[in-house]
């Protein structure tokens, strides 16, 4: 990456770079690779750039965060035959790697939202476990909620995915975290470089 002032600027210099890299080197450029573009619009290494106070920051590019909500999806299938500490293994360990390549990046926002939408697929899983109305209310009368309240929730008739919104009251942020669960944006904060 080579950064330049202006548009102009920075064309010449490809014009003078790729012609020493082609004829002194003797290396072979990739044309459709190699571009003029706003420092906005560039993608390295899984990283995008912006400006803030005059000064370039690093956040994730759009991509690299869709490529990690699929690989979320595929950790947290409720279909993969997984037990919930493998499930709960695998995630941290995702969780960890992942954070700890992009630790550069100005990302506490986008965190807080994958973190609310990693605990509603948590929700989903335990859910999707509980398949009986029986075992439903078993496991949320564990949670000391009135009977009423139980009754209702194991009856539910919604779909798992909203059905998860309902399990907040019985699975709440500080109840997953107590069962293993680490949040992407705790293990964000402790350990960012910026």
């Amino acid at each position: 990456m080579i950064f330049c002032k202006s548009r102009k600027a920075a064309e010449r210099t490809l014009q003078n770079i790729v012609a020493f890299i082609e004829k002194k080197l003797f290396l072979k450029v990739n044309r459709d690779k190699t571009v003029v573009s706003h420092i906005s619009k560039v993608k390295y290494l899984g990283y995008a750039f912006y400006r803030q106070k005059g000064e370039c920051r690093f956040r994730v590019h759009p991509k690299s965060v869709k490529k990690m909500q699929n690989k979320i999806r595929e950790l947290m299938k409720r279909s993969n035959g997984w037990g919930n500490e493998y499930r709960k293994e695998k995630l941290r360990q995702f969780i960890i790697g992942w954070i700890n390549y992009f630790r550069l990046a100005d990302m506490k926002s986008l965190l807080l939202q994958t973190d609310e939408w990693l605990r509603r697929k948590i929700r989903a899983v335990y859910w999707k476990q509980w398949k009986k109305t029986k075992t439903r209310y078993k496991m949320i009368s564990k949670y000391g909620l009135p009977k009423w309240k139980v009754q209702e929730m194991a009856n539910c008739r919604k779909g798992i995915w909203r059905a998860a919104i309902i399990l907040n009251s019985v699975l709440t942020n500080r109840e997953i975290a107590s069962q293993g669960y680490i949040t992407m944006t705790d293990y964000y904060l402790k350990y960012r470089v910026n």
